[in-house]
């Protein structure tokens, strides 16, 4: 029986960690929560208010959900009447930038960044023709917070990730998340931003999406590991026959109809069996990724990038 996806959603739910929906993470950040829980988002967008004084700064503005703008207000109550000099942007996903238009209702003079201001994003959604651009190392500083920003491609080619400098703490945007691994649009790009946020900071980290990280460099290795190992799961079921619990055949008639093409779904029913049927088309988005980079590196070819065997490899067919 297929499971519903109400049903996986409340599984995954029941996995998490419970977040309030305004938290205090340190003295000079809190986290509110964009009121959009589900799937991918996890507990829902995170964003959070960054500083100590009467002029802070916000990093995303959540899907554009009443309950965030609400829970925004309150918390800008009950630490002083505080207000937003500039709201920093981690990149064009609507569930980060859909926000703004209440922001800007109730804040007119918040300033609003994004790389690649114009990117994905309609004009005439919140102003977007007013909206800054971020450059890579810019820093935006307000009483008790320094935060520098780092373009880290992958996920988006417009994402960014900030480093506090105060905390030696990240954060991560999308690129990391809280629970779970990411998704990615360019996996040689992502991976080499991941290298780059490695190495940034010792200390925490905090996520688009999910629990803060106690330690973002080790979290960031993780999802390196976590990479390569997909990758080499890639090359050996490419380099295995299909059938048999494991995707091998060893006896020699197994050997003599081998097929020596995959398609991306095949590789995925293999690989990410124990994951529900319903993963399985975000799942085969990332192995064409992992599929493509392995093309580039000449240790597969492709049938229309269809069919996928080694390079190594003569089709029998």
């Amino acid at each position: 029986m297929r499971t519903s996806a109400t049903a996986i959603t409340k599984k995954m739910a029941a996995q998490l960690v419970h977040l309030p929906e305004v938290e205090r993470l340190s003295p000079a950040c809190l986290r509110i929560l964009g009121g959009n829980p589900g799937k991918f988002s996890l507990q829902g967008t995170n964003t959070y208010l960054v500083g100590t004084g009467p002029r802070r700064l916000l990093i995303d503005t959540g899907h554009g959900r009443p309950s965030w703008i609400t829970a925004l207000k309150r918390a800008l109550s009950d630490e002083g009447n505080v207000t937003i000099q500039s709201a920093l942007l981690t990149h064009w996903h609507p569930d980060h930038v859909g926000g703004v238009v209440d922001l800007v209702r109730h804040s007119p003079g918040t300033k609003i960044y994004k790389r690649d201001r114009d990117q994905n994003v309609s004009m005439s959604e919140a102003g977007a023709g007013d909206w800054l651009d971020i450059e890579d190392g810019q820093v935006f500083q307000v009483e008790g917070a320094t935060l520098r920003a780092v373009h880290t491609p992958g996920h988006t080619t417009d994402h960014m990730a900030f480093v506090l400098q105060e905390e030696d703490a990240l954060f991560t945007g999308d690129n990391v998340l809280g629970h779970g691994t990411a998704v990615f649009e360019d996996l040689q790009t992502y991976l080499q931003s991941l290298k780059k946020m490695e190495g940034l900071v010792t200390g925490r980290g905090y996520p688009g999406h999910g629990a803060v990280l106690p330690e973002a460099k080790a979290k960031v290795a993780e999802y390196i590991v976590h990479r390569h190992e997909r990758e080499k799961q890639v090359l050996e079921v490419l380099g295995s026959a299909k059938g048999g619990e494991d995707g091998r055949g060893d006896d020699a008639t197994s050997r003599i109809a081998r097929p020596d093409c995959w398609t991306p779904i095949e590789l995925v029913k293999v690989i990410y069996k124990a994951y529900p049927e319903s993963l399985h088309g975000p799942a085969s988005a990332g192995i064409v990724q992992i599929l493509q980079k392995l093309r580039a590196e000449d240790k597969v070819v492709s049938e229309n990038d269809d069919k996928w065997r080694l390079q190594d490899e003569r089709s029998s067919l």
